[in-house]
């Protein structure tokens, strides 16, 4: 075989491979755990690494990890329809692109979240009732999870309007006001580190509000009706197989439910946004 012929033979493959790649789509996939999640974007690309190769399987394309540490550029790209994809743990915020901005729902994470109303382990207080007129604190007030234990002591006749309220950055601060009795009840997501050392921080659970969605994904406009069946597909299955459940263990999730849109939708309503 002449020398040209076998440069041709060996190179063309190579040339075909990256035509390939370079004709493949490109998708975006925009992250948020909120202010108080603690990643930069570069944990949070390899954290999400997984599920965005696994979406990347469904649309036959590459899914880049935007993470949007900042609500504004959140609120901004949906708004602007920039992002193909998002999941964010402040559930407000894929449920408003859904109601606003076109998009459309594609599952959310389970287990589904909680408000916990705590108090310490040694306080006298036994039922939600007898929290009325303590001293109570909350992660601040713009915040999604205050917003969240708001709607539900609202519902169960505790107005925070008419209570004594001390709102904190975040909520470890919580932790810290009621470890040190500066506070004598308080609210946490069920899903957060403080939530998982209640025990160790001497704290216990006096009451759990109602479940609701937690950390939705909503789809973008670009993708067809067929692309986003896919990706469903692609979510509900994760848990049948041992790569998958690697990929939900790192998100730090049991699953994914395709069947709560309509109680995505309802929250805003149950929050009043």
């Amino acid at each position: 075989m002449p020398l040209h012929t076998r440069l041709i033979a060996l190179v063309l493959p190579l040339l075909m491979a990256g035509a390939a790649r370079a004709a493949e789509p490109e998708y975006t996939l925009a992250v948020s755990e909120g202010t108080s999640g603690g990643l930069d974007h570069a944990r949070a690309t390899a954290k999400y690494a997984g599920l965005a190769e696994a979406l990347g399987r469904a649309l036959k394309g590459k899914v880049t990890v935007v993470f949007a540490r900042e609500f504004a550029l959140l609120a901004d790209g949906l708004k602007a329809k920039r992002f193909d994809l998002a999941l964010a743990r402040p559930s407000d915020y894929p449920a408003r692109a859904m109601r606003d901005n076109g998009y459309r729902f594609v599952a959310s994470a389970k287990p589904e979240g909680q408000c916990l109303i705590v108090t310490r382990k040694d306080s006298p207080l036994q039922n939600l009732e007898e929290a009325k007129g303590k001293r109570w604190v909350l992660p601040e007030q713009v915040s999604y999870m205050s917003r969240f234990c708001n709607a539900e002591l609202r519902d169960r006749g505790i107005p925070l309007k008419a209570e004594k309220v001390q709102f904190v950055r975040e909520q470890g601060a919580v932790q810290f006001y009621l470890e040190h009795k500066l506070a004598d009840v308080g609210g946490v997501a069920s899903y957060s580190g403080v939530a998982r050392s209640l025990d160790k921080a001497g704290l216990r659970v006096l009451h759990r509000s109602v479940m609701q969605p937690y950390s939705p994904m909503v789809a973008g406009p670009r993708l067809t009706a067929e692309q986003l069946q896919a990706v469903q597909a692609e979510l509900r299955a994760m848990d049948q197989a041992d790569a998958g459940r690697g990929v939900l263990k790192t998100l730090g999730i049991q699953g994914f439910d395709t069947g709560t849109g309509p109680r995505v939708l309802s929250l805003l309503e149950w929050l009043g946004s």
